[in-house]
């Protein structure tokens, strides 16, 4: 029998996923791809170069004869602190243009969402590179995905939370780890825009497959995964700049790796308003492994 092929993000948020593949019970089980874009592991599955990967979700509206493995997700309830969008200082709606981090199609059509949906209004979009001086340089946001969106979080940046239809200003002057300059910068988290606004989690990937069984028990792998949170934090925190303490909690209380009820109708009424906006062709029902 051949050794399965899964492919998903080197992420820190994905690490509990696929923490069994590389050194638990699944070790050796599996042959594991691993790319600091999410975008690639959906390319991968497209073109049946892999029997599973944990991809961005919009990807299953995109992906012919796809289906998702159930109840396992990299999601969040409400505050994620990995996507994000970041300003010079100004608020979301003084934006009139976006630089984005295309390597995950879902934050991109959740940014999108957001803007169109629920600010009335569409930036000018502009595909970029995930580097925050040059996207803030040519735009008055950036989209930031994944680890570098964790750490630009962990330097200073003040969050910026939704109170009735106003924001509160909470701005601090940082110095940026990627910049020589200081900036009054101002984050909003994309879990917590979304959850302001409709009162639902969002699921940000699931494994998926186009096979109509998969031998690989995922949710185990994930539920080993997690029982080693401590060695997993340990492994990035310096590597981010956060404290351990602090990897450990965005680990097990901001990312959430099963799928509850508001996160699944959350996943439900994002694939409605990115087909009502036309960020997807066509609102397939979910078919599940």
């Amino acid at each position: 029998m051949q050794t399965p092929r899964i492919s998903a993000s080197s992420y820190s948020n994905t690490a509990p996923l696929i923490w069994s593949f590389l050194y638990g019970r699944n070790h050796g089980k599996v042959e594991i791809i691993l790319d600091n874009a999410p975008a690639r592991s959906a390319e991968l599955l497209a073109r049946d170069r892999v029997d599973a990967a944990l991809v961005p979700v919009i990807a299953y509206q995109m992906i012919d004869d796809v289906r998702l493995i159930p109840n396992v997700c990299v999601g969040a309830t409400k505050k994620v602190r990995s996507v994000c969008l970041v300003t010079k200082g100004e608020d979301l709606a003084d934006v009139r243009s976006v630089s984005l981090d295309i390597s995950s199609k879902t934050s991109v059509a959740l940014t999108k969402i957001i803007f169109r949906e629920f600010l009335g209004f569409e930036p000018e979009w502009r595909d970029a590179e995930p580097n925050i001086d040059a996207m803030l340089a040519s735009s008055d946001a950036a989209l930031i995905i994944g680890d570098p969106a964790l750490s630009i979080a962990e330097c200073g940046l003040g969050n910026a939370e939704r109170t009735g239809v106003e924001f509160d200003d909470q701005r601090s002057k940082i110095k940026n780890p990627r910049s020589n300059t200081q900036d009054h910068l101002r984050k909003f988290d994309l879990g917590e825009l979304w959850h302001n606004y409709t009162g639902l989690g969002f699921v940000f990937a699931m494994w998926m497959t186009k096979k109509e069984a998969c031998p690989i028990d995922f949710a185990s792998a994930r539920d080993e995964g997690l029982s080693h949170a401590d060695e997993i934090a340990a492994n990035y925190a310096s590597e981010i700049g956060l404290s351990l303490d602090d990897m450990k909690r965005y680990l097990t209380e901001n990312i959430s790796y099963s799928v509850d009820e508001s996160m699944r109708e959350g996943m439900d009424l994002y694939f409605e308003l990115a087909t009502r906006h036309g960020l997807i062709d066509a609102n397939k029902p979910l078919i599940f492994v």
